[in-house]
């Protein structure tokens, strides 16, 4: 007996700890199943939109705008397959990696990627934000109120999180999503949360 694989879908800040880690083990048990995970672009900095003070928070949200909207022109330019590659580059940069200049991580992920070094102008170009306002609506509507990113939706069914540190492996990495997706899909469950006593651990 043959068991399909299932549809998943990953909508991610590139900027954001939490949504790194969680992305590293979706694609660590999307390695070991053998499925593939569609990427999608979303904006912290539109979610938070309204919100008077932000603090620091503000100009984080704005970097992952910045490249948020260079991963949308390099979609648009070079297909879908680019995203989650682009979004490795940068991650890596950024979260293990401790690097905090954007246009250095955009310029050097470019590089890397063999893709346009022109694409870094996408960074001011606010056309591309309603393509992301148009992921971050959705990604709202299919698992809001009230989360921010990651959101994964595997077959339809839509949820926030996990949030963890550091990113399962191995066996670990497959019964929590061989757990989280049952509850996922068991109709009526929404929250399962306790406190967070730890960092971000790349």
């Amino acid at each position: 007996m043959t068991t399909e694989a299932p549809v998943v879908e990953f909508w991610f800040d590139p900027i954001c700890p939490w949504c790194w880690m969680t992305s590293r083990w979706a694609s660590e048990v999307a390695d070991a199943r053998g499925f593939s995970i569609a990427w999608h672009p979303i904006s912290l900095a539109i979610i938070n939109e309204g919100q008077e003070d932000q603090g620091s928070h503000g100009e984080f949200h704005r970097q992952g705008l910045r490249l948020g909207r260079v991963v949308e022109a390099a979609r648009r330019a070079h297909g879908e397959d680019v995203v989650g590659k682009l979004y490795t580059a940068f991650g890596t940069r950024i979260h293990p990696g401790g690097q905090t200049d954007t246009d250095a991580i955009i310029s050097a992920s470019l590089a890397e990627l063999s893709l346009p070094a022109e694409l870094a102008a996408a960074a001011e170009d606010d056309s591309l934000d309603a393509q992301l306002r148009a992921n971050t609506d959705h990604a709202m509507a299919i698992a809001g109120p009230d989360v921010g990113v990651p959101i994964i939706s595997v077959n339809g069914v839509a949820f926030f999180g996990p949030v963890v540190t550091p990113a399962p492996t191995g066996e670990d990495a497959l019964r929590l999503w061989d757990g989280i997706v049952m509850a996922a899909g068991v109709p009526g469950f929404y929250e399962l949360k306790r406190g967070r006593t730890a960092g971000p651990q790349f």
